[in-house]
C-alpha cells in the first residue's frame, strides 16, 4: 500500500475507484465496503484509492470538540495496509480546505490529484463548503467529468454507522470483547512506556506505564484487563490496570501493564498493547496486601484465561 499525506502528491497515472471517508476503527463494516473498492479496481484495472482526511473535521471545525476516536492515525493506517488497499490519501484537512465549494472540490481533489474514474460513496455523503451537496450532485459531475458514482445504500452504511458507534459505547462501557467482536481484531493502545511512581515494583509487580500522546484516542472504561504485546519479536501476555490507583489515593488516570514472565526494562521504548478481555473494575483497597492479594488473584484468571486460548 502506497501512502500520501496529501492529495497533491498522489502520483499514480492510472485511474482510480475511490471511496471517502474516516475510516475510524476499520471494524468489520468498512472491511465489506473496502472490499468492494479492490474488487472494483482489480475488475477495471484501475488504482484502489481510500481518501480519508486528518485532523478530523470536528477537530478543526469545532474548537471545543471532545471527540475520542477509535484509532490514532497510525494505528488507522496499520490496519489498512493489511486490507489490499492500493492506496491511502490522508489529506489535510483546514479551515481553508474546508472552503472549497462542491465544484472545486470535486475538479481539484477527485478529477486533478486522484484521477477518480469511479466513486463509491455512501447514499447521506455531504461535501463541498458547508456540506451543500450530495451524492445526486456528484453523479452531475460524473457525467461532466466522466467518472461513474456507485452508492452503498442505507442499510450498508446505517451497519457501518452502527458498528462504530457501538464500538465506542463498548468500549466506554468496558465491553472489551464486544468491541474486539465488531472491530475484528483486538482493540489496541499504543504509546511510549515512561516512568511512574514504581508502585508495582513495590508490590512484585512492576509495570509499564503507557503514556498516549494523541489525546483524541479513545480510552475504554476504568478496570483491570488481559492483554497481551508483541515486543522484540516476541508475544507477551499480561494485565492492564486503567485507573487512578484509588488504594494509594491517586488522582490522574494512568495505563500500566505488568508482562508475565519477564522483566526487561521497556523505558523510552513505543509499544502497542491489544487489549482482549476485561477482568473487574479498579478498586480502592483498604491497604496494599489487600491490593497485592487481589492482583494475585487477577493474575491467576490471566493464566488461566490465556492457557485457554491457545
Amino acid at each position: 500500500m502506497k501512502r500520501y499525506t496529501n492529495a497533491k502528491t498522489y502520483d499514480s497515472q492510472t485511474h482510480s475507484v475511490v471511496t471517502i471517508g474516516t475510516f475510524d476503527g476499520v471494524h468489520i463494516g468498512h472491511k465489506k465496503i473496502i472490499e468492494r473498492l479492490i474488487e472494483n479496481a482489480k475488475k477495471n484495472n484501475l488504482e484502489s484509492v481510500i481518501l480519508t482526511f486528518f485532523p478530523h473535521p470536528r477537530m478543526v471545525l469545532q474548537q471545543d470538540s471532545d471527540i475520542k476516536l477509535i484509532n490514532t492515525i497510525d494505528e488507522r493506517i496499520q490496519i489498512l495496509e493489511k486490507t489490499g488497499l492500493d492506496n491511502l490519501v490522508i489529506h489535510p484537512f483546514t479551515k481553508e480546505f474546508s472552503r472549497l465549494n462542491a465544484g472545486e472540490y470535486v475538479q481539484q481533489m477527485l478529477i486533478d490529484c486522484l484521477k477518480s474514474k469511479h466513486i463509491i460513496i455512501g447514499y447521506d455523503h455531504r461535501f463541498g463548503r458547508n456540506r451543500n451537496s450530495n451524492i445526486t450532485d456528484l453523479a452531475s459531475y460524473g457525467v461532466q467529468y466522466d467518472f461513474t458514482v456507485e452508492e452503498i445504500s442505507k442499510q450498508d452504511l446505517d451497519d457501518v454507522a452502527v458498528s462504530s458507534t457501538k464500538i465506542r459505547k463498548a468500549l466506554f462501557e468496558g465491553n472489551i470483547t464486544k468491541a474486539n467482536a465488531y472491530l475484528g481484531y483486538y482493540f489496541m493502545l499504543t504509546g511510549k512506556v515512561v516512568k511512574g511512581k514504581k508502585l508495582g515494583r513495590k508490590l512484585n509487580y512492576p509495570t509499564a506505564n503507557l503514556h498516549i500522546e494523541e489525546d483524541y484516542k479513545l480510552i475504554p472504561k476504568n478496570g483491570v484487563y488481559i492483554v497481551k504485546s508483541f515486543i522484540d519479536s516476541k508475544t507477551y501476555f499480561g494485565m492492564m490496570n486503567i485507573g487512578t490507583n484509588p488504594t494509594v489515593n491517586g488522582t490522574h488516570q494512568t495505563i500500566e501493564t505488568h508482562f508475565f514472565d519477564t522483566s526487561f526494562n521497556l523505558y523510552g521504548k513505543k509499544i502497542q498493547i491489544e487489549m482482549i478481555k476485561r477482568i473487574r473494575d479498579e478498586k480502592k483497597f483498604d491497604s496494599l496486601e489487600q491490593l497485592q492479594d487481589a492482583m494475585q488473584q487477577d493474575e491467576e484468571f490471566s493464566r488461566d484465561f490465556i492457557n485457554s486460548l491457545v
